[in-house]
């Protein structure tokens, strides 16, 4: 390749006139890393932490110590509640410190509208980081029938049950 012989060139002349700069102008780049006390090898505290104890730190620095109590909240619901209850229930969320869980039937959201003071304070005794202070509880969810791709004006379903 011919043409690209003579890009490079044979004296040092850029270099010289780099330097000869450099030393007009002064270096403004920092040279070298300079080692500060806490980067210090070996010195203590520098050991590797174990994983709970960096997800803990972690957790707590980034302010996650509430959504992950709420999160438990909805994981824990069969321990928090019991057997009985956990299988008609469902959490849906927690938000603002609000519960909501929804029941398969209106007898069962009865009674855990019933049970709410009780069901408020075992949570508090067992994960007090969640911070929950009131309960939602909502029956099944009904079908709606006034949206739909077969839905026409008028008075729904009330002339179709007689």
């Amino acid at each position: 390749m011919p043409g690209f012989k003579g890009l490079a060139r044979e004296s040092g002349e850029p270099s010289a006139v780099y330097r000869r700069l450099r030393e007009v102008f002064g270096d403004k780049r920092p040279r070298g890393r300079k080692i500060r006390d806490e980067d210090e090898p070996f010195r203590p505290g520098r050991d590797p932490l174990k994983v709970a104890g960096a997800m803990d730190t972690l957790t707590s620095e980034m302010g996650w110590t509430a959504p992950m109590a709420e999160a438990n909240v909805a994981i824990e619901w069969r321990e928090l509640v019991g057997e009985n209850i956990a299988d008609h229930s469902t959490v849906l969320s927690v938000a603002d410190g609000t519960l909501h869980v929804q029941c398969d039937s209106s007898a069962w959201a009865t009674q855990l509208r019933l049970m709410r003071h009780e069901l408020l304070s075992r949570i508090a005794e067992h994960i007090p980081e969640a911070k929950i202070d009131s309960l939602t509880v909502s029956g099944p969810s009904t079908p709606s029938w006034g949206k739909g791709g077969r839905s026409v004006p008028g008075r729904g379903p009330r002339d179709t049950y007689g």
